[in-house]
């Protein structure tokens, strides 16, 4: 009576001792009718000692017999183990012996035995095994898919860091019939029962790519970290921003050559939304390049084709689709001439998109500024100046005004003198004379 288990290493053909552990077998044969082991994974390997099995959480506590199981399925409890099978003449002398695991007890209530969990010994020889696991099987044939078990490579817990998993069992002969109950599933699973996060069984970790490729990868993870790095000191709105394909780029213009005469030349191709030359900022002089905007992309497509290396103004102008992301405040530049673009052609939250939102460097920062609290350094110098001289000159104010009232006010003296020829009569100049005499 035999069982192949097909592994990510390669195939294993176990003989079972049907006729010495019959209770054994006949568990290990109906899990495997019911696909209990597929996709199970080798959680403890230890080197020249054994490869243990069986548990569908990988971590050496789960498992459960059949019977459990059919319990378990129809909604009643049942004893999670059997009473192990001890056979003195079945023995752990040769590689390849089969054993079930026997669970300690645990308390009064859970009483040890055999569940799923088997093992299959990596070494000869190792009598201190007997009678404390039930040995119901021996290997025949895929002994060199134990020697690639022996020599992976493992955690400090006996885990294999790649993942080695039964990914099929095929019984060859079933000599027991199926207890009550037993209910077999239409197809066996296709995901694994636990959740690994180690390598997986069909990952190489160290295949080599072709050179092409793999400078093809580098390259887009280089592109992706700098489109990054845009986006973090706020050049780009997102890292994944692609640039526009209705918009065209041309350069080699001649200085004198004007926003209309463009897009009197393009226009023949189909709808321009926007032609714009770029000058400089500060005298609007041209910068002998432009950004042509199209309705259609396939409008661009037959520009760029058939504008490439014409004769504008006695220039061989160059046409190329622009990779430039920066119109994000619906114009290209400050120009002096034409001014900024309000509202754009679009109506939307940012750059004309109802999906963007402009990139602010402060939070809760807005686009127009209240009478509210603004950061320190945009307060301008020179109010801070005009703030400073308002507040020194209060002493200076009332000296001048002091001053002002000395100047327009005589002093007391002279004030008394006033008053006394006020109030005394004047003399008549007869009097005078009347007086000498």
């Amino acid at each position: 009576m035999s069982v192949l288990f097909e592994t990510s290493l390669g195939d294993i053909v176990i003989d079972l001792e049907t006729e010495l552990c019959p209770k054994t077998c006949l568990n290990f044969l109906k899990l495997c009718k019911v696909y209990y082991y597929n996709l199970n994974a080798f959680f403890n390997v230890s080197k020249d000692f054994l490869a243990q099995v069986g548990d569908p959480t990988a971590t050496g506590t789960g498992g459960e017999s059949i019977w459990s199981l059919i319990a378990s399925q129809k909604g009643e409890t049942a004893q999670r183990y059997f009473t192990p099978e001890f056979v003195p003449r079945l023995k752990h002398k040769q590689r390849g012996t089969v054993s079930m695991a026997v669970a300690p007890a645990v308390g009064e209530e859970h009483k040890g035995g055999c569940g799923s969990q088997f093992f299959i010994t990596l070494g000869d020889n190792i009598e201190y095994l007997d009678m404390k696991h039930a040995v119901f099987g021996h290997v025949v044939e895929g002994f060199e898919t134990l020697d690639k078990l022996n020599d992976v490579f493992v955690d400090q817990d006996g885990r294999p860091l790649k993942d080695v998993r039964i990914r099929h069992v095929e019984i060859l002969e079933d000599p027991f019939e199926d207890p009550p109950g037993l209910v077999i599933p239409e197809s066996p699973p296709v995901k694994p029962p636990d959740n690994s996060t180690r390598i997986a069984e069909d990952e190489d970790p160290l295949e080599t790519l072709p050179e092409e490729e793999a400078e093809e990868i580098r390259r887009k993870k280089a592109a992706q970290a700098s489109a990054l790095t845009l986006e973090m000191v706020g050049d780009l709105p997102f890292a994944n921003v692609r640039p526009p394909e209705n918009v065209l780029f041309v350069c080699k213009l001649n200085p004198v050559t004007r926003d209309e005469d463009l897009e009197l030349i393009f226009s023949r191709f189909g709808t321009i939304i926007s032609c714009q030359v770029i000058r400089d900022k500060k005298t609007g002089d041209s910068l002998q390049y432009a950004f042509i905007e199209f309705d259609k992309r396939e409008d661009a497509e037959q520009a760029y084709f058939k504008m490439q290396n014409v004769l504008v103004d006695d220039r061989r102008i160059w046409v190329d689709f622009s990779q430039s992301v920066a119109r994000l405040n619906n114009q290209w530049s400050n120009n002096v001439k034409m001014g900024p673009r309000p509202g754009g052609r679009g109506k939307g939250g940012f750059a004309g998109r109802d999906d963007l939102e402009a990139t602010r460097r402060y939070r809760g920062q807005s686009e127009e500024r209240g009478n509210g609290y603004d950061m320190v350094f945009d307060v301008p110098d020179h109010g801070r100046r005009r703030r400073r001289s308002r507040s020194r000159s209060p002493r200076r104010r009332d000296r001048s005004k002091e001053r002002s009232r000395r100047s327009q006010s005589p002093h007391p003296r002279h004030r008394d003198q006033e008053r006394r020829r006020s109030r005394s009569p004047v003399r008549p100049s007869g009097d005078r004379h009347n007086r000498r005499r």
